[in-house]
């Protein structure tokens, strides 16, 4: 296969030549399926190049897979121990898999996962990699939207960078808490804590406290650099006043998330996507009205942002 280079010349998303699956690249920004395997019975071997490709595509997806609930608990802890979910509880007698499920009946103008973001960025350590499941998805919307912050930071000016490099970023909450409290005093009477059809359980004052991390965190498995910044989460800047900080985190987030970093992920019933959490972000679309989308998430623990 000829090789896939970002019209910037910054990235390369070529596949390697794998002996026991095959990468198909999604877009020359980042992304790759993953053909050859399944997953309810993947050997070390194959494991093993799995991972290299999630390292080097950043996101990778596979068709046609029907695993179950021990089969996604069995994937995720190939990739380390299970993460701190900040959001929901898992489903019966498999607690670190979180369902994300809006039913066909449910008009709602916010879903889980909407606005770009970087999963649980306020943790003191937010996940590392997330693994999602769509079992039962619409038949047009609900795509996924995923940005290369890798990408992003390369493509930054020099100048840019030497500010930026030993800046803090302040990850909180308190966006979203404000939304879910607006949703619960709309008009269409919720559940508390209700965001569309997923009932949360969130402790929403730690989520709003948040943490401080890196602006520019440094992968620790490929030592890549990275903007750890989204446009959901990212609230501030240690040492600055709102009106200094937000004018640098706006044009962070809207650079990051241009379209010549982003790739676009169709779903399918029985798809498996991973994303590597630490150096991509991604969001969803509310765009499926009157379909049933039914999901199925894990996370893997994450390390403090470095």
């Amino acid at each position: 296969m000829k090789s896939i280079t970002h019209p910037t010349g910054l990235f390369d998303n070529s596949p390697r030549d794998y002996q026991h699956i095959t990468a198909v690249p999604l877009a020359a920004a980042m992304g790759a399926e993953i053909r050859g395997v399944d997953l309810s019975q993947v050997s070390d071997e194959a494991f093993s190049e799995i991972e290299d490709a999630l390292y080097r595509h950043k996101l990778i997806f596979f068709r046609d897979q029907d695993i179950s609930f021990t089969d996604h608990e069995n994937i995720t802890l190939r990739f380390g121990e299970f993460g701190t979910d900040a959001y929901t509880k898992g489903v019966e007698g498999h607690e670190n898999i979180q369902p994300v499920i809006k039913e066909a009946t449910l008009e709602t103008k916010m879903v889980f996962g909407s606005g770009w973001h970087t999963d649980s960025a306020f943790l003191e350590c937010p996940p590392s990699i997330a693994i999602n499941y769509g079992k039962d998805m619409p038949p047009y919307g609900g795509d996924t939207l995923f940005a290369n912050s890798a990408l992003a930071y390369k493509g930054l000016s020099p100048a840019m960078k030497e500010m930026i490099d030993p800046l803090k970023v302040w990850m909180s909450a308190k966006h979203v808490v404000a939304s879910m409290q607006a949703e619960k005093q709309s008009k269409t009477p919720r559940k508390s804590g209700e965001l569309g059809s997923l009932e949360l359980d969130v402790d929403t004052q730690k989520m709003i406290e948040g943490s401080y991390h890196p602006l520019v965190r440094t992968h620790p498995v490929t030592g890549e650099k990275s903007l750890y910044v989204d446009k959901t989460y990212a609230c501030g800047i240690e040492g600055m006043t709102e009106e200094e900080s937000r004018p640098l985190l706006d044009f962070l987030a809207n650079f990051a998330t241009q379209e010549s970093f982003v790739c676009r992920l169709k779903w399918h019933n029985n798809t498996v996507i991973m994303w590597d959490n630490r150096i991509c972000l991604h969001q969803a679309f509310n765009d499926y009205d009157g379909y049933r989308r039914e999901m199925y998430r894990a996370v893997v623990m994450g390390e403090r942002p470095e």
